[in-house]
């Protein structure tokens, strides 16, 4: 059995939604909890961006990469 490996692009944004940051990831919800515990990007700590507004799931990682592009 193949297990598929997905891939996630995402946008997050502060709570008021003036800022907002773009990643690619392979583990949405993991990613997700390291920004919010502040381990995240460093674009993420300086703005508090810590709410998903929105993602995309690929299963190839050029595609992915070319979205969040």
């Amino acid at each position: 059995m193949t297990v598929n490996q997905k891939y996630y692009c995402y946008i997050l944004s502060n709570k008021n939604r003036t800022v907002l940051y773009i990643g690619y990831t392979e583990n949405l919800k993991q990613r997700i909890k390291q920004h919010n515990s502040g381990r995240g990007a460093v674009f993420t700590k300086k703005y508090n961006c810590c709410e998903l507004i929105y993602y995309e799931e690929f299963i190839i990682k050029k595609d992915v990469k070319s979205r969040e592009r």
